[in-house]
């Protein structure tokens, strides 16, 4: 009997200090599945220049005005993904965690009404193979912190890195103050 992989989903992967693909650098990534096929996520402190209104208009509806699409990780950069906090979850395709999960791709945001509290739209997303999540874990690349509903729509977001960190406390906490560039220090 082989131990099945625990589930990660719903959980937060922060980049630890010795992670330097750019793609992952400092980031906090919001594991959205994770099964023994691989894992998928979502960035949630890379902010791209571009407004959902300006990219996706037909969703600028679920979100602020203002609001920024996010650039969820370098897997199929062309494809919008929608994630939301629901009254009803059911209006979810799938949930991430609580009542966070995606919009159907074919939302009409009028359609919901009132069931979104509030929304947020990314750019591609992270994927893993079969095992790579494991191996990265081992190897210390990610630290682990469960997530919380605010973690994925804070307006705090170039922030987020640090904030998690010093959540998680001890060490983290330390390390949550250490510049981009130690050298600088």
């Amino acid at each position: 009997m082989t131990d099945e992989p625990q589930s990660l989903r719903g959980q937060l992967l922060i980049a630890s200090s010795g992670l330097f693909d750019p793609n992952f650098r400092r980031t906090v990534v919001l594991v959205t599945e994770h099964t023994e096929e691989g894992a998928m996520g979502l960035v949630l402190n890379r902010r791209s220049p571009i407004t959902v209104a300006e990219a996706v208009p037909h969703l600028a509806d679920v979100s602020r005005p203002d609001e920024h699409i996010f650039v969820g990780g370098p897997v199929q950069p062309d494809a919008v993904v929608a994630i939301a906090e629901f009254e009803e979850p059911g209006d979810a395709v799938a949930i991430a965690f609580g009542d966070v999960g995606f919009l159907r791709p074919d939302t009409e945001p009028g359609d919901l009404g009132g069931s979104i509290r509030r929304a947020r739209v990314f750019a591609g997303y992270s994927g893993w193979g079969a095992g790579q999540l494991e191996v990265e874990l081992e190897q210390e690349s990610w630290i682990v912190e469960p997530a919380e509903a605010d973690d994925v729509f804070t307006a705090e977001a170039d922030d987020l890195w640090s904030a998690v960190l010093r959540r998680k406390g001890g060490a983290f906490a330390l390390l949550a103050r250490m510049p981009v560039d130690p050298s600088l220090n």
